[in-house]
C-alpha cells in the first residue's frame, strides 16, 4: 500500500504536465503555421482551376491548335473558284454529273497533283470534251480541274471549290492538273511546262502551299504518272524548284 500511494501523486503531476505541453504546442503551431496555411488554395474557391488555366503547357497546346486552325483557313479558297480573270486560262466547266463533275465541295486544298493524260498527241480541248462526254456515256469516272495542252493552252474544267475525279483518295483535298504530251515518253513541251509553272505557282501562292505540297499522281498511288517525271526524278525536282523560284 505504501508504494501505490507514493506513485499516484507523481502520476497525476506527469499527466497534467503532458497536457499543458500539448496545449502549448498547439497554440504555438497554430501561430507559426497559420500564414502558411492561408496561402494554400481552398478546393472550392476555384484556385486549382485557375492554376490549370495558367499552365504553360496548356498555353503552348492552345497556341499550336490556333495556328493549325488559322493555316487550314488560309488553305480554303483564297483564290476565286473560277479563274476567268487569270490570263491564259479558258474556263469551260463540265456539266454537273456523277461521272466527271460530282459537284461535291472541296473543303480544303492541301496539295496540287500533277498528271499526264497518257494519250499522246491529244489536245487540251479533246481531253476536256472527253470528260464532259462521260455525263452521257458513264464509261468511267475521271476528270481534272485543269488541262494544259501542248501549245500551252489552259482549260479549267471544274471550279476550285469542287472535287475532281483525278487523284484517288486525295480528291478530297487537292487540285489536279492534267498535262498533254506529244509522244509516248510523256515529256512535256516547253509551252506546256511554261504554263504548268505559271499555273502551279499561282495556285500555290493562293492556297499558301510549299514545295512539298506539289506532288505527282505517282506520289499518291504509285501509278507511273506523270511518266516522264517519274522516270526522271532530277527533272521533277528541277520543275518544283522553278515553280518556287523567287
Amino acid at each position: 500500500m505504501k508504494n501505490r500511494t507514493a506513485i499516484r501523486p507523481t502520476l497525476f503531476i506527469g499527466i497534467a504536465a503532458a497536457l499543458l505541453l500539448i496545449a502549448a504546442l498547439a497554440v504555438t503551431g497554430r501561430f507559426f503555421l497559420s500564414p502558411l496555411l492561408a496561402d494554400l488554395p481552398d478546393p472550392g474557391d476555384g484556385s486549382t482551376a485557375a492554376q490549370a488555366e495558367e499552365d504553360p503547357f496548356d498555353a503552348v497546346f492552345a497556341n499550336a491548335q490556333a495556328s493549325a486552325i488559322a493555316e487550314a483557313a488560309l488553305r480554303r479558297h483564297t483564290s476565286p473558284a473560277v479563274l476567268e480573270d487569270v490570263e491564259g486560262v479558258t474556263v469551260e466547266l463540265l456539266p454537273v454529273n456523277e461521272y466527271s463533275r460530282p459537284g461535291e465541295p472541296l473543303e480544303d486544298v492541301n496539295a496540287i497533283v500533277i498528271h499526264y493524260t497518257g494519250n499522246p498527241g491529244t489536245t487540251a480541248q479533246q481531253n476536256r470534251d472527253y470528260f464532259a462526254s462521260l455525263a452521257d456515256t458513264g464509261r468511267e469516272s475521271v476528270s481534272s480541274h485543269f488541262v494544259i495542252g501542248t501549245d500551252g493552252e489552259i482549260i479549267q474544267c471544274i471550279p476550285l471549290n469542287e472535287k475532281s475525279y483525278c487523284s484517288n483518295h486525295r480528291n478530297r483535298d487537292t487540285i489536279s492538273i492534267e498535262c498533254c504530251h506529244p509522244d509516248e515518253t510523256g515529256k512535256f513541251t516547253d509551252e506546256t511546262l511554261e504554263s504548268l509553272v505559271t499555273l502551279t505557282r499561282y495556285l500555290a501562292d493562293s492556297y499558301h502551299l510549299g514545295e512539298e505540297d506539289v506532288i505527282r499522281h505517282y506520289d499518291v498511288t504509285g501509278k507511273l504518272c506523270p511518266l516522264y517525271f517519274v522516270e526522271h526524278e532530277d527533272e521533277w525536282e528541277a520543275l518544283k524548284a522553278e515553280i518556287f523560284a523567287s
